[in-house]
């Protein structure tokens, strides 16, 4: 990548304070958009419309760090002649622990027990020495690895590459896509931790779920549309799947009347796995990175691949 002229950067639509002092920390220097700012720190997932509207009034943008480690939303931008950075691995700390948290919640139904009001069933699944899926093999299948080394967990990662390095001493076994069906089968925790492509769609359907075993735990801190919902909630009734947790939803936030709510063996936490606290000093450490990086001509972290989604 070409060294950049100079050190300016431009920080919208919101002027976070934690990032403009990551930023200034690094060398760089807060500017507004003009022809000599080549660097923009985008901050706003929810509109991307407004993204395209800026990219297309600067057209002399080199470099977009993204605020969030899924890029879903800005996929239809991704093709042109700019290097995208996302916050991929950021955030991987917080939600690895979510999901913990979800697959200890469900294996001691949790959630019966603070609704009980009598001394009730003794019922309990565990962690150690069992079989845990992890679909997506990024940062957050990483950090979840390693949380669970303490419970001998047996651990098979399902990734788009899985000839490609994982995380250092890992002793379970990562497959490719083409395993999933069959490593579904024999999983009693499966976690979904993948990037929304057009391959993850509806990953998790009512096909899949005949594969499942029926005394199995979902937990998604993915994205929601990773899972066909209508699907979900006639597994959860019949009896194809012992629960599910989702940390996701489409859409968000999930109506007050939607039937996912009105399911006892379905967890729902409102996208709180990493929460504004948590993005905003997280995702200032990766400015102070790439800000860095990119006053220096460095190579930038978490580039994200047009052609792969992420």
């Amino acid at each position: 990548m070409t060294p950049p002229s100079n050190n300016l950067i431009a920080l919208e639509p919101k002027k976070v304070p934690a990032y403009v002092e990551a930023i200034t920390e690094s060398g760089g220097q807060i500017a507004d958009l003009g022809a000599n700012v080549k660097a923009l720190i985008w901050t706003d997932y929810s509109n991307p419309q407004l993204l395209q509207q800026t990219l297309d009034q600067n057209p002399q943008l080199e470099w977009v760090q993204l605020p969030f480690a899924g890029v879903d939303a800005f996929s239809f931008l991704l093709d042109r002649p700019i290097t995208f950075t996302s916050a991929k691995r950021s955030y991987s700390e917080p939600v690895a622990e979510h999901a913990l948290a979800l697959c200890l919640a469900m294996a001691r139904v949790i959630p019966e027990r603070v609704r009980a009001t009598s001394w009730g069933r003794q019922f309990a699944d565990s962690l150690f020495d069992e079989e845990v899926l992890i679909i997506g093999g990024g940062g957050i299948a990483e950090q979840l690895a390693k949380l669970l080394v303490p419970f001998r967990s047996n651990v098979t990662v399902c990734r788009k590459r899985p000839t490609e390095p994982f995380m250092p001493g890992f002793s379970g076994q990562i497959v490719g896509f083409e395993q999933l069906d069959e490593e579904l089968a024999k999983a009693k925790f499966v976690v979904l931790a993948c990037a929304l492509t057009d391959e993850t769609r509806h990953l998790m359907n009512a096909e899949r779920f005949e594969l499942i075993r029926s005394d199995s735990y979902l937990v998604n801190v993915a994205r929601g549309e990773v899972v066909n919902q209508e699907d979900l909630v006639s597994a959860l009734k019949s009896g194809a799947i012992a629960a599910a947790a989702t940390d996701v939803t489409y859409p968000e936030p999930l109506p007050e009347d939607h039937p996912m709510w009105q399911l006892e063996n379905l967890i729902i936490t409102p996208h709180s796995a990493d929460v504004l606290a948590m993005v905003t000093r997280l995702f200032a450490d990766r400015l102070r990175v790439n800000v860095a990086a990119w006053v220096s001509g460095a190579e930038l972290t978490g580039r994200v691949d047009s052609k792969l989604g992420y």
